[in-house]
């Protein structure tokens, strides 16, 4: 019998700005195997936070396509991470539906886990949120 394929998400979301322009940015790694998949988008013109839901939200979109049945959840984000885990409190009305849709996405895994950790472990989200916002910037001052 088979272990449930069990995926950590790695997250990030970036404004510059708060709001300005934005990217969302999630990297799949699956324990043992490292790096199975990255994901993201330019957002934009949003707030930091909005930007990590959205992270968050394309990780987990991921995560089931590629047939997780568990997932950890990672980013840097105190507030987002504080939230899922019901430490925080949802506030914003901007954020409220976007932590609704990440706890509905969330409870169609089996198991799931929310954990912070510093900024330099979570480097491949944030670089790849910089060079979304890189590429963006670039495109509309050459268009």
């Amino acid at each position: 019998m088979s272990q449930p394929l069990r995926l950590v998400v790695r997250f990030d979301g970036g404004a510059r700005g708060n709001p300005g322009p934005a990217a969302a940015a999630a990297v799949i790694e699956e324990p043992g195997r490292g790096v199975v998949a990255e994901v993201g988008e330019v957002l934009g013109r949003t707030t930091n936070n909005f930007a990590e839901y959205k992270a968050l939200l394309l990780g987990l979109a991921k995560a089931r396509e590629l047939g997780a049945r568990e997932v950890e959840v990672v980013g840097d984000s105190e507030l987002v991470v504080h939230q899922l885990n019901g430490r925080y409190r949802v506030r914003s009305p901007n954020i409220a539906p976007l932590f609704r849709d990440a706890m509905t996405e969330l409870k169609r895994f089996d198991r799931w886990r929310a954990r912070q950790v510093p900024r330099a472990e979570n480097a491949r989200a944030d670089r790849l949120v910089n060079q979304l916002l890189d590429r963006a910037a670039k495109d509309a001052f050459t268009a």
